[in-house]
């Protein structure tokens, strides 16, 4: 499974689907514990971490970041959209009280 940002050349191949899943868990998951200081479980933080794949991507090319990205990469790329992610619903969720 390959992620491409429209009309640029960031390709994020981990290889296979599993790979991105893992991929994506680890990404949600960072991201949303930086962000809200806790996880939103393990499907949520899947769902997050391959949204953010794709805004990571989108933003790697705004900066000129070019090129094949392995599993590591791929999860650091996947981590920055996720946060990027993250931030935005947590401006658009309504404020609760931390317990």
């Amino acid at each position: 499974m390959t992620i491409v940002a429209p009309s640029s050349f960031v390709s994020l191949q981990p290889g296979g689907l599993l790979s991105w899943l893992i991929a994506g868990l680890i990404a949600g998951f960072l991201a949303s514990l930086l962000v809200r200081g806790r996880s939103y479980g393990c499907l949520l933080n899947i769902v997050v971490g391959l949204l953010g794949a794709v805004i990571g991507g989108i933003v790697a090319n705004l900066l000129g970041i070019a090129g094949v990205f392995h599993f590591w990469g791929s999860v650091l790329i996947a981590f920055v959209g996720a946060v990027i992610l993250v931030a935005i619903l947590q401006l658009f969720s309504p404020a609760r009280n931390k317990p």
